[in-house]
Order: C-alpha cells, then structure tokens, then sequence
C-alpha cells in the first residue's frame, strides 16, 4: 500500500517524510476523498478552518507543487495529484490505499456471516482491523480532518464490533477479555461494546464481573448523559442476572460456568505420594487424562475429588462431575446419556441436545475444544463407556475413576490405589475417632486398621462406631473386628474386607434393624423416604423412623435431609448379599411386592390427578394395603415425583421377571408424570419394559396400551413417522382383541400424529373414525377429549369456523364432566381461534383466563402455546418488546415439556418479535438456527416459518436472497395446506 490514512499519514509504504503541516493536511483531505475532485474552496477551508488569508488560494498551489515534488522521492508519478477546473484530487489504484483495502475486507467479512461462514469472516475482519495502526491520521489537528478521521475511527469501533460478535459465536470469549476491557476504557458510553465484554466474562464465568461492567456503565450513563442504559442493555443485565443468554446474539450459549464437583472432605488423609505425582504430571503437562482404579471402598472418588479440587484454579471454564454409574445399583449410563448430561452441566438447552450419540459427540467436542476444563468421570464401568467422553481440548484435564482398569484406553496415565499404608491408616482413624484416644491405644488401633485391612471406607465406618460408642476402648472394636465374618470376599484388601466393617455395624443394631436393613437393599434409588421404608418392611410408620435413626446412629446409612436417607452403594451391596441368603427368599419376595406396590399406587394417584378422564385409561386396582403410605407421599406431590424419578425408571426393569403384571401398570401408572415433566428418555424405557412384560403374559390389550403411550415420546420429539408406527400395531392388538376404549383412544392419537406430520386432512379422518368407534365407561369425558384435539387440528389447518363449533362444543361437555384441564384446553383454543378470527378482544381475556388455569393444573405445554398466542397479539398491536418477554416464556414452558416442535415454534416468534424491534441481526441469526433444527426434525410448518422470517430479514438488502427464501417457504407451508401460505404469497407478489 503506497497511501496509509488509518493511523499516521504514511507515503511510499514508510512513514511520510512530509513534515509541513499544511501538506500534510492538503493530502489528508485528498485521501480522504481519494479518486474524487475536491473543490479548492473546501481545501482552502480544511487547511485553515474556515479563516483564510488573502493568498490562500496561491498557497494552496504552493502545497501541491511541494508534495508532487515530494512523491518524486518516493518514486510515486508527480501525476498522481490531477488538477481539475474546480480543484485537486489523488488517483489511486486498487490495494494502494489503506481504507480502501479496509473497506474490501469487512465486505468480505459480512458476505461470510450472511452465509454462515463465521471461521473465514472471523479471518477477513481481523485482516481489516490489522491495518489500524492508531487513530485516523493522528498527528493532523484541522477540523475538517479530524471530523472525517473519526467518522474512520467510526468506522473502525463497529467493525471491531461486528468482528467480536462473530468471534463470541465461535467461543473466543477468554482471548477477547483483555480487548474489549481496553476498548471499553476509551470509549466508555458505547453501549454494545459493554455488552459485549458482559458476554464474554459471563461465558468464562466471571458472572459477577460481567454485572460489575453493567452496573459501572449505568452509572457513566447517569453522571454523564442523565439517562438509563438502553433497552438491549437492560435486557442483557437480566439474562447475566438470570445465567440465560440463549438469545443474546451467541450461537454457543454464554453460560456461568459449572462448579459440579462434590464437596472434598475436611479430613482427607494419606496418599501423599500419589497426589503429589499425579499433581505433577498434570502440571508439567505429561498428560491430561489420569485414570485411577482400584478396589471398591480405596477411595478413589475421594483421592479424584481432592486433586481435583488442588487442580480447580488452573481450569476456570468448567468443573464437571458424573457418575457413570459403573458399579451401583442403576445400569452403567450409556456414552450418550452420559454426554447428555454433561452437556446439561455445561449449559447446552436441552433443545440443542440431538438424539444421535454422534451428534452429541460433536457438540461435547465443540464446546470443550477452547476451554479450560476439568471433568471427573466417576465409577466407570468400562473403556468403551468414557473412550467417548474424552474431551478433544488441549486444555482439558479428565479425571476418571473405575474399580476396573480401563486397559483399552488409548490414551491416559494409569494409577491403581492401592490400601492405605499402617501410618496414613492410623492417622485417618485418628481424625474421625479422635487423635488422642487413639494416642492412647497406639498398639489397638493398628489392630482395628489391620483388621479393616487399610480399606479407608472401612476404617471410617469403624471409627465412626467409636465416635458413637464413647465408653467402648479402642481394644473392644478391635476384639470385636476380629470376629467378623468376610462377606465381601471379592473386595478383599490383604487379608480382609470392606465386609467386615459393614458386618461389625450390622451386628451391633437390633434385629428389626437388621431387617429393615437387609430389606431396603431392595430399593434401586440413590435415596429412600421413611415411608417407602416403613412400606417395604411392613412397619408402622412411627416405628419405621425409629429404626431408621438406629441405622443412622450405626452409620450403615445417613440423613442428607430429614426423613430422607441413603444407603452407599457398598453398603447397599452387603445389604443384597445378605438379602440374597436362601433362608431370606420368601422374605426379599414379600418385601418386593410391597415395595413395587407402594411405589405404584402413588404414582397411579398422581397421575390420576394431572390426567383428565376422557384421556385416562383407568387402571384396574383393588384398594391400596397401606393407604397411609401412600397418602403420606402423595401429599407432597410433584416433589416426591421429582425426589423418587430414578427409582420409579428402574422399579419396572426390577418387577419384570417376578411381577410383570406390575411391570407395565407401572409404566402405565406414571406415564403422565414423566410425560408433563418433559423426561422422555425416561418414559421410553420404562414402557419398553412394560411393553416386554405384556408380551411375555402374552396379553395383547395391555402391548396395544404399552405401545400407545410409548408412542407419546417420539410424538413430542417430533417423531411422527415412528409415532404413527408403534400406534399402527396397536391397532392391529385392538381389532383383534379390543378393547374398543383403547381403539378408540389409539385412532385419534393416529390422527393427533398424523397432524403433526403436517396431514392434518387425514388427522382429521383419524379423529371421525374415532369417533364413531364406542368409547368405555366415561364417554361425555372421551367425546370432550376427541374434541380438543379435533378443535385444534381444525384451527392450525385454518378451518376456523369448524374449529370454533368444535371448541364450544368442547367447552360445554369440559364443563359438564367437570375436568379442569379440558376446561382450561376449551378456552384457551376458542381465544386462539377468535384471535385468528380477527376478535382480539374476546380473544385476549380468553387466553388470560386460560393462562391462568393452566399455570393452576402445571401443564407446561399447554402454557406455552398459549403465551406464543399472546405473544402474536402483543406483536401486532405493536408491543414487540412485551411480545417477546411471552415467547421467551414459551420457549421455556416447552423446553420443560421437552415438545421440539413447540421450542421452534417459540423461537420463530421470538425471532419476529425482534425483528419488530428493529434487530434484525439476531431475528435473522435466531431464524437460521430454527430453520436448521426444524429441518433435523422434519417439520414442513416450522421450516417455512424460518424461510419466511428470513425472508423478512432480507427483503430490503437482498431481494434475491429474500424471493428465493420465500419460494420455498410457500412450497413448504402448500405441502402441510398452512393457511401461513396467503401472507407468503402476498408478500411475494409485493416483492415484484
């Protein structure tokens, strides 16, 4: 480049030697307008700032001859500078001139983020930015040349910018702090750069820095200008406050990071030596994945936990921590659950989670490659279930954890723990018993170590006897640990095992204890309540909770919260065996049908109460045995729900073989509380296994009724083709064996799938042929149901006249059968019908009211799609800010159902609420985002509602682009007969 005006005037590629100011200013102003006449009244103005001299103009002459004269020098053709009638001006060619190599750059950078190519526009606008070498001409104090320096300098802040908004999408946040933090310092009233450093300390977890920077700029704002920040501003605070930035123009979602780890225990003792090694290595960078293995009870998560904890600073992304479940009570967590819940701990909404284990593969790889993060695999089972979890980041540390060695593992530095050495054995009875009454017993207490065989769990359980046991001598435990017997022999640690410990405690509790004890082995949750206690050993409940504190007091079980407690897994492991003796068979199995009764009559009553019963297919259940226990939990409602979710996933698989029948009422039973909760997963496997369990009864019926609700799960994850699959063959069960009730209810779920699939023509014959199907014992609630969903199909198909017959007849019959929820459904689909109808006002009290009683009855997908319904009208009465406050709402409320196609159909609105706002940037981004999701779904209406907000998007930059997006919005939105599709076309034929 010959010229260079972005920073200080340079000439020939080195600094200019023009030292005379008022050439200097004479060829500023000619760059400034390179290639262009400027008027010789405008230089005269530049050099003297509008009080020029008599001889100004000769003046004028002078400087150009000077500086033709001076480009000889520099080898550059007097020619250059052209004299014109009217003035002078400055020919450049391509690529001499600084700005304008500037300006070809951030054009290239913008075409790249319009196509999604954010690594090559993060290239181009950094090329562009690399030319600064300060502000615009610095050193020329004119005011005419200072004005257009800092519309340069302008010009140069905003590509900065636009740069950092595409680099924060990439995940740079950490190498943009110290940037953003120096350009905020010279430019402190710039709104959007403080937004941006709040982005970028928020997606490093500098939460409270990032409201430090809010909260500075508000005052600057105050002090300074007198007002508050701006809207965009605001709304940024309250997603930092709120730790959402899913729509605060990010791709990857800036999130505070996780601090998962478990809490290091206060009194870690021994393994010096090992800590200090793997400290070492971690730190001299001889590797970044440590695998520690060893034997149950050796304190492996303990010794991970405190490295861990050592190590936390040096990795200040994230901290995470799983249980891979490799040896407990539940099943190992496949690879892809798993990665789903690390991807939950790293902030990923659960709607970007995607089915594929591949797919989570490559977001778990995208959204740890630039971080600094520590992951503790806990309790592995095998290589082939944590190979896949390895983070692919340089800067990652993984901890993992296995009482396996994990020897197919390609990468790794292995540690197998071995027991305690006698000193660090002794020291650590001496922290939990007491040190000095171990000083007083050296020679018992490294007998009660021995006899523990050096096990860490071990000593702690029999120290803990002596913390509870004052009077006892440490000579007694010992006497009495060298009478036990090994039960555990495969954990042997030297000569003895973690058994004898747990026999020790077992031993010395009374005999109903002994028995609640064995028997709660049974119980496949991490925690169990006093009441399912008192359920699966027949106790009073009262009598139940005594015992329980016996335990507690015992230490072969603890009390995290009151009434709630919990059995380790090694503990709970010594409990089976003991269950498993031949003399206890009829015991484990009476005790087994109490327990898989208890767990089922609450669930069956809970989920009665959030069903309506034209959709309840009524279990047939004699009286509950023990009503008080089940009153009992189900007076805490969803909570116990919530508190009991694994054990109800795994208390199917465990009633298989001995109790099917129980197996699939289960499933049945609880379906409606995993299916509101949005726990899909979960839903399908339990009603596989009923499904199992049905046709191991060979009882036709009941796989029609497992593979009916089974279908509810794909339904809600957009599955539709699979959906209407499993539906099919339970229509085959039913005309085969009945009954009509479930025929009927498995006809219009066809149709309910069918209009999902964008069919709503035949989702309606669906729901016809169901309807003339003979329904059960309830049929006003069952013709009430068949018209709720016949109401809605009717009304997204744009047979609105239809739609509202069916609705109000919906609302009469909701009303007569008394269900509250029907109720809440009739209402709010006649608001949204009389709002598409062109009735806002009837219709928006409708839809309040409707918001109102489904926030009462806790449908979180029935809430949402009626605030998207407000959200429209708040839009087109012109209130786009308080639209999408509503579709944010909505977004949730059906992230929580986990409905995929309701999660785009939210964030399409939101999309056009902030177009309304004049954002077009972030509609544009959020639609491209949907209109990929959608497509990853296979939904038509939700596609071309993306392709249509693209459109929008475009139609005043892009015409081309913007016909071609609403081309194909119109062909999708034809295929599924949207009645969207007149706009679309209207807007086409506007576009010309």
């Amino acid at each position: 480049m010959r010229f260079q005006i972005l920073g200080p005037l340079r000439v020939g590629g080195g600094e200019a030697t023009i030292t005379a100011g008022r050439d200097r200013a004479v060829l500023a102003v000619l760059l400034l307008r390179a290639n262009r006449i400027v008027p010789v009244d405008e230089l005269v103005d530049a050099i003297w700032d509008e009080r020029p001299p008599a001889t100004a103009r000769a003046q004028l002459q002078t400087c150009v001859s000077r500086l033709r004269h001076r480009f000889a020098a520099f080898g550059l053709a007097p020619e250059t500078i052209v004299t014109d009638p009217i003035g002078y001006g400055i020919r450049t060619a391509p690529g001499e001139l600084d700005t304008e190599v500037f300006a070809r750059s951030v054009e290239s950078a913008r075409g790249a983020v319009a196509s999604g190519r954010l690594v090559e526009a993060r290239r181009q606008f950094r090329t562009a930015l690399e030319l600064w070498r300060g502000p615009a001409l610095s050193g020329i104090p004119n005011q005419s040349v200072r004005r257009r320096a800092q519309s340069l300098d302008e010009q140069h802040l905003a590509v900065l910018e636009e740069c950092v908004d595409v680099e924060l999408r990439l995940g740079h946040a950490a190498a943009l702090l110290d940037e953003l933090a120096e350009q905020l310092e010279r430019h402190p009233l710039r709104e959007r750069l403080r937004g941006q450093l709040m982005l970028a300390l928020a997606a490093v977890g500098r939460q409270a820095d990032a409201l430090g920077v809010y909260r500075e700029g508000r005052r600057r704002y105050a002090e300074e200008l007198g007002i508050e920040p701006g809207a965009a501003l605001q709304e940024l605070h309250q997603r930092v406050l709120a730790g959402d930035l899913a729509v605060a123009g990010s791709e990857r979602r800036a999130t505070v990071p996780v601090r998962s780890l478990p809490r290091t225990i206060s009194d870690f003792t021994g393994r010096s030596e090992t800590v200090a090694r793997l400290v070492k290595e971690i730190e001299e960078g001889e590797t970044r994945i440590q695998l520690i293995d060893g034997m149950a009870g050796s304190g492996k998560t303990t010794l991970a936990v405190h490295v861990a904890t050592r190590m936390a600073d040096q990795y200040p992304d994230a901290h995470l921590f799983i249980d891979l479940h490799g040896h407990s009570e539940r099943a190992p967590l496949s690879p892809a659950a798993a990665l789903a819940t690390l991807l939950r701990q790293l902030g990923v909404a659960a709607d970007r989670i995607p089915v594929d284990l591949d797919d989570r593969l490559a977001i778990w790889r995208t959204e740890l490659a630039d971080r600094r993060a520590l992951v503790l695999l806990d309790n592995a089972a095998t290589a082939a279930q944590v190979a896949p979890l390895l983070p692919s980041g340089a800067g990652c540390l993984t901890l993992i954890t296995s009482r396996r060695r994990l020897v197919g593992l390609d990468e790794g530095r292995p540690s197998s723990l071995p027991v305690l050495d006698p000193d660090e054995a002794v020291e650590l009875l001496g922290r939990v018993a007491g040190e000095e009454r171990v000083a007083a017993e050296p020679a018992a207490a490294a007998e009660v170590v021995r006899r523990c065989g050096y096990l860490p769990l071990a000593i702690r359980l029999a120290g803990g006897r002596l913390v509870h046991r004052p009077r006892w001598r440490i000579a007694d435990l010992a006497d009495r640990l060298g009478g036990a017997r090994d039960t555990l022999a495969e954990l042997a640690a030297g000569q003895r095992s973690v058994g004898d410990a747990f026999a020790l405690s077992y031993a010395q509790v009374s005999p109903a204890a002994q028995r609640t004890f064995r028997l709660l082995g049974l119980h496949p949750g991490v925690r169990v309540d006093n009441a399912t206690a008192a359920a699966v050993t027949g106790l009073p409940l009262v009598e139940a909770q005594d015992v329980l504190d016996e335990l507690v007091d015992a230490h072969l079980m603890d009390e995290p919260e009151p009434g709630r407690y919990r059995l380790h897994d090694l503990v709970r492991e010594y409990a089976r065996t003991l269950l498993s003796e031949p003399t206890n068979a009829a015991e484990r199995q009476h005790a087994l049908g109490r327990l898989l009764e208890h767990y089922l009559y609450v669930a069956a009553t809970l989920g009665r109460e959030t069903e309506s019963p034209g959709t309840r297919l009524t279990l047939s259940l004699p009286p509950a045995s023990r009503p008080d226990l089940v009153a009992e939990c189900v007076d805490r409602g969803l909570t116990w729900f919530d508190e009991n979710r694994s054990a109800l996933v795994a208390m199917p698989a465990l009633a298989e073989q001995e109790f099917p029948e129980r197996a699939w009422q289960l499933a049945r039973a609880s379906w409606r509380l995993f299916f509101n909760g949005g726990h899909l997963d979960e839903l399908v496997e339990i009603h596989r296994v009923g499904l199992r369990a049905a046709e191991s009864l060979g009882d036709e019926p009941t796989q029609a009724l497992m593979l009916n609700y089974l279908a509810s799960a794909y339904f809600r994850r957009a599955r539709f083709a699979e959906s209407i699959a499993l539906l099919q063959r339970a229509v085959e069960l039913c005309r085969r064996s009945g009954p009509p009730s479930l025929l009927r209810r498995v006809l219009w779920n066809i149709g309910i799938s069918s209009h999902g699939n964008g069919d709503h023509r035949r989702g309606v014959e669906f729901f016809r042929e169901a309807a003339a199907t003979p329904g059960g014992g309830n049929e006003l609630a069952e013709r009430s149901a068949l018209l709720n969903n016949l109401s809605y199909v009717l009304c997204v198909w744009g047979r609105y006249d239809g739609a509202l017959q069916a609705a109000r007849q919906h609302l009469l019959l909701a009303r007569e059968v008394g269900d509250r929820r029907q109720l809440a459904n009739a209402v709010g689909h006649i608001g949204v019908i009389r709002h598409r109808m062109g009735h806002t006002g009837p219709a928006g009290r409708l839809l309040r009211a409707a918001l109102a009683l489904h926030g009462r009855a806790g449908n979180r997908y029935d809430e949402g799609e009626i605030l998207n319904e407000l959200g429209v009208m708040e839009r087109e009465a012109g209130r786009p800010e308080e639209a999408a406050g509503l579709h944010r709402r909505a977004f949730v409320a059906m992230s929580e159902a986990g409905d995929l196609v309701g999660q785009c159909g939210s964030r399409n609105l939101l999309a056009r609420a902030l177009l309304d706002q004049g954002d077009v940037r972030s509609a544009q981004d959020l639609f491209g985002r949907v209109l990929i999701d959608a497509m990853r779904i296979n939904h038509r209406y939700e596609q071309g509602r993306a392709l249509d907000g693209l459109a929008r998007c475009l139609a005043a930059t892009d015409p081309a682009a913007a016909r071609s997006h609403w081309v194909r919005a119109l062909s999708l939105l034809r295929q599924v007969e949207s009645p969207d599709a007149a706009e679309v076309e209207r807007l086409l034929a506007e576009l010309g």
